[in-house]
């Protein structure tokens, strides 16, 4: 079984202080979570950014801070920027990001309700042209997906040649409106993507480390992170990044699964050595 890539989705747009003191908000709150991430076994930081208030932003030029902030701490991570962003964004605010030119960024592949009157809205048109946009700057998408149907539109769209092969999924599982967070749900979204293909499971809220525990034993890799769960265990508030990624790595170890280098994980995802 190949290594295992650990990703820390480090602070999200949702999330605030409110619900853990430590989440992230400043360049160097942000950069000092993925620093701890990093050194405790994660090689992707998924990257939303806030401003000082919290307030959650796609500004290009707050991206580009954080991640040089971050570059200086873990040279050799992979950051993946959202373009997701928050509900309500337009399609030019959440693709900020990518002209940055970053190795990978999301790429959310439908609509999903979230609870009350938000709606995440992503149109198959909006998807191509995001997919389009991605590849001409050879940004490789992190397909993202909350329900089956998803994992239906990005195989359409890469028969079309809009998202290329092999894809990389994210199954985020336990959303309100999405996909819940039972073993049986896992087990198939993992059967239903194109052979080849590589996938990442995240778990939200309570949901987090048991997907993590299914992600490990069925060859998948795994996201944690505060924009996911901000609790080590029921009623005890994690208090960094770094101790999500902790207890998978030792999750990891017991089950028998190494844990990848930012490199290692550039090989497995057939991204280009970074030099």
């Amino acid at each position: 079984m190949e290594k295992l890539i650990i990703t820390a989705c480090i602070c999200g747009a949702e999330v605030t202080k409110e619900h853990n003191p430590a989440v992230p908000y400043t360049v160097e709150e942000i950069a000092e979570q993925a620093y701890g991430a990093y050194r405790a076994g994660a090689s992707i930081i998924h990257l939303h950014v806030r401003w000082d208030d919290g307030t959650p932003t796609q500004d290009k030029d707050r991206f580009d801070a954080c991640m040089k902030a971050i570059y200086e701490k873990c040279p050799d991570v992979i950051i993946q920027p959202s373009t997701g962003g928050a509900v309500g964004m337009s399609n030019d605010e959440r693709l900020q990001p990518i002209t940055l030119r970053p190795e990978m960024a999301t790429l959310d592949c439908g609509t999903c309700n979230f609870g009350g009157d938000d709606i995440f809205v992503n149109t198959e048109n909006m998807i191509i042209d995001f997919a389009t946009k991605m590849n001409a700057l050879n940004i490789k998408p992190e397909v993202e997906v909350f329900d089956k149907g998803m994992i239906d539109m990005a195989k359409r769209l890469a028969k079309k040649g809009y998202i290329k092969t092999p894809m990389h999924f994210d199954f985020v599982m336990g959303v309100n409106g999405g996909i819940s967070g039972d073993p049986r749900d896992l087990v198939f979204m993992a059967g239903s993507i194109p052979e080849g293909s590589t996938w990442t499971v995240a778990g939200v809220g309570r949901f987090e480390f048991p997907m993590a525990v299914m992600g490990i034993i069925m060859g998948g890799h795994v996201r944690v992170g505060f924009e996911d769960n901000v609790y080590l265990s029921k009623g005890v508030l994690a208090k960094s990044n770094a101790e999500l990624v902790e207890k998978v790595v030792r999750l990891a170890r017991e089950l028998g699964r190494e844990i990848a280098t930012p490199d290692e994980a550039r090989k497995i995802l057939g991204l280009a050595p970074r030099g």
